[in-house]
């Protein structure tokens, strides 16, 4: 799948904890209904066996919709899915040419500087996920960074960037001017009882963001 930054806009990165007993491939589906246009898998915690299962369950749904389908982390699982991306955290960066090992594939960087997304960008992310821009439950090791530092991190690179961290529809509009290209939300559309709703009002705040 040829990457598009449009495919940024509402970026859904998955976490189970939230779930209540739902399937994550349901509420993902109720998400992309209402407007998500990226899915990441990201779960901690899960054997081998768990996490493919899952994998293929939320893939399978993703391609019903044609919404690129991310893996966490692993370039080697993200291969062995036949995944459209794979999104790297900076420790998890392989030496080398990065790019030659995720040929064919859609390719995320996390960032959190100036100078991580230069680097980032100089081994040939399509896109940065930057953050944390507000407080987050998920990473416990992110920093803060302030809406300026985004918009400083943003304008020192041409690849396109998420915003990523504790963003939720309540606090989105304060990202406006930043220059991101899209939203990635955890708890603003797992944690929520009516995903499809949340998704619909998340992707009209984003819009007015960008």
């Amino acid at each position: 799948m040829k990457f598009q930054k449009e495919m940024l806009t509402l970026y859904a990165v998955t976490d189970q904890t939230w779930l209540n007993g739902r399937s994550l491939s349901e509420v993902v589906e109720q998400a992309i209904r209402g407007g998500v246009t990226m899915v990441q898998l990201r779960e901690k915690g899960q054997s081998e066996e768990e996490l493919l299962e899952t994998a293929h369950a939320v893939q399978a749904v993703c391609r019903k919709y044609g919404v690129p389908f991310i893996v966490n982390d692993s370039i080697e699982l993200a291969r062995k899915l036949g995944a459209d991306g794979v999104h790297l955290g900076q420790s998890d960066v392989p030496e080398g040419d990065v790019r030659k090992l995720t040929e064919g594939m859609i390719l995320g960087m996390s960032a959190n500087t100036v100078e991580s997304a230069q680097r980032a960008a100089q081994k040939g992310a399509d896109y940065l996920g930057v953050g944390a821009v507000f407080g987050t439950t998920t990473k416990h090791d992110a920093r803060h960074l302030s809406p300026e530092k985004l918009r400083e991190i943003i304008a020192s690179v041409e690849v396109p960037v998420v915003a990523i961290g504790g963003i939720d529809a309540q606090n989105i509009l304060q990202l406006s001017g930043c220059g991101m290209e899209g939203a990635a939300v955890v708890s603003a559309i797992f944690a929520q009882a009516d995903p499809e709703q949340a998704a619909r009002e998340m992707r009209k705040k984003v819009e007015q963001v960008k």
